[in-house]
């Protein structure tokens, strides 16, 4: 959550009821162009691009990946049938896991999925199934086109003027971006091996990587949604081995390990600091010096504009932002203009918690219950809507537990607070998963690091062979 800000009314009853929260994608998708469409990448095409990129947490900054990443796209392209078409791949600077490409040959990847692989080969894959999307035209349809425009739209109008419905948007961006039907992905992905082994990479690349996919997406702490038009990742692996067999044996083409966790060494890992730190349940933001705690069961995921949080059954959210107040605007005054439903009489309550005023209410609605809270923190106001689908007897105490856990950020706790980065160690005798695990200061460490580095719980470590830990 930044600390950019906006008056004015906002749709937080939209955002807390069809928001999900963005996960690791169980898949990869793209968009493409119409037929007979032509591409040019340049000046008078980068308005999308710039849009979403600032969407996405801006440009992820990687010299050593960036030049990687160029290298195999060119590769790829030569080896496909439109050899003489223009791509560039953009690092995006989000922790999720997704790809996704553009109509006009912008191939986009985020550091979250980058940290996931293991080697150059399965990047590629990614990047080849997202070329093929393009060189298919599986966005001729003037529907799937108008969609993807439509989104991008929205995204510039509703992020970069820093509307509050951004969080929706990011969400939605994530997931629907690049969404085809189920015979397009597979499509893809079946063009997507043969293009990865005519340009000398390992096809199994992508039968491991969509593997990671499914693994990312069961294991993910930030919950959320999948997306349904995809066919279900055993299926794609399982097509991808085919298609991999089919381009030849196991060891014929190049993995490009060993450069490719070279140039991931030191690369940015989870949250941004500078926009507050989910860590478990917790939320800590150390430059608006704010942080709270969900409740047991919810998972919450930190946009650009809020933080947003869910149990496992979505039947409750959370909500948590900044709003822009103009001087002197009581707190009163903050809930009855920024919350455009129907406020119960007499439920605006004043209180104090933990030396901070706060002011709470109740909002009734057809099918969810409300409860609502601003608090001040210096000249900041913060908002906490927590909901439940109408009949769930919880909210209350739920609701009541997370008020009372909003604190203010002390300035040594700030200074505490650090950015995760990638390391990669050398395995030494006498190294287990459990003891380079142990040296990670994140949650559910042993599942991260068997996640990071594509192991199994009862595999063993190679001595003299690199791994990825997450350091501080």
């Amino acid at each position: 959550m930044s600390d950019t800000r906006q008056t004015g009314k906002v749709r937080i009853v939209g955002i807390l009821m069809i928001s999900a929260l963005a996960s690791a994608c169980s898949s990869f998708g793209g968009t493409s162009l119409p037929a007979n469409t032509p591409r040019v990448l340049g000046p008078d095409r980068d308005r999308d691009h710039i849009r979403l990129v600032s969407a996405f947490g801006g440009e992820g900054r990687a010299p050593q990946l960036q030049r990687l990443l160029s290298d195999a796209v060119n590769r790829l392209v030569m080896a496909t049938d439109r050899p003489d078409e223009a791509y560039q791949v953009t690092i995006l600077n989000s922790p999720v896991v997704n790809a996704f490409a553009l109509p006009n040959g912008r191939l986009y990847v985020t550091r979250g999925l980058l940290a996931l692989a293991n080697d150059t080969s399965e990047v590629a894959a990614v990047l080849s199934h997202e070329i093929a999307h393009v060189t298919l035209r599986h966005a001729s349809q003037r529907n799937e086109l108008q969609a993807r425009s439509d989104l991008i739209e929205r995204v510039a109008e509703n992020v970069l003027n820093d509307s509050q419905e951004a969080a929706v948007v990011q969400d939605q961006a994530r997931s629907t971006l690049a969404s085809f039907s189920r015979s397009q992905e597979l499509e893809a992905d079946k063009t997507g091996v043969a293009v990865l082994a005519r340009a000398g990479f390992d096809p199994y690349g992508a039968p491991r990587f969509l593997t990671a996919l499914g693994r990312s997406a069961a294991s993910s702490e930030t919950g959320g949604e999948r997306v349904t038009s995809h066919p279900s990742t055993t299926e794609r692996v399982s097509r991808a081995l085919q298609a991999a067999r089919r381009a030849g044996p196991p060891g014929m083409g190049e993995t490009g390990r060993a450069e490719y966790l070279a140039a991931l060494d030191g690369l940015a890992y989870g949250d941004d600091p500078g926009d507050g730190v989910v860590k478990g349940r917790r939320f800590v933001h150390a430059r608006l010096g704010v942080a709270f705690e969900a409740p047991d069961g919810f998972t919450l995921e930190n946009t650009s504009q809020a933080v947003l949080g869910s149990s496992s059954d979505g039947e409750r959210r959370l909500l948590f932002d900044a709003a822009d107040t103009p001087n002197g605007q009581s707190l009163e005054d903050v809930l009855r203009s920024t919350w455009t439903d129907t406020i119960e009489p007499g439920s605006l309550t004043t209180a104090t918690i933990n030396d901070l005023p706060v002011v709470t209410a109740l909002s009734n609605g057809k099918e969810w219950t409300f409860r609502l809270s601003a608090i001040r923190i210096g000249n900041t106001t913060y908002r906490l809507i927590m909901a439940a689908r109408t009949g769930g007897n919880d909210l209350e105490s739920m609701f009541n537990r997370t008020l009372n856990s909003v604190r203010q950020v002390q300035a040594d706790e700030a200074r505490r607070i650090r950015p995760l980065k990638l390391q990669l160690v050398v395995a030494q005798r006498g190294d287990t998963p459990q003891t380079l695990a142990a040296r990670m200061p994140v949650d559910r460490s042993l599942e991260r690091f068997l996640l990071l580095n594509g192991l199994e719980r009862n595999s063993q470590l190679n001595v003299g062979e690199r791994y990825k830990i997450v350091i501080e």
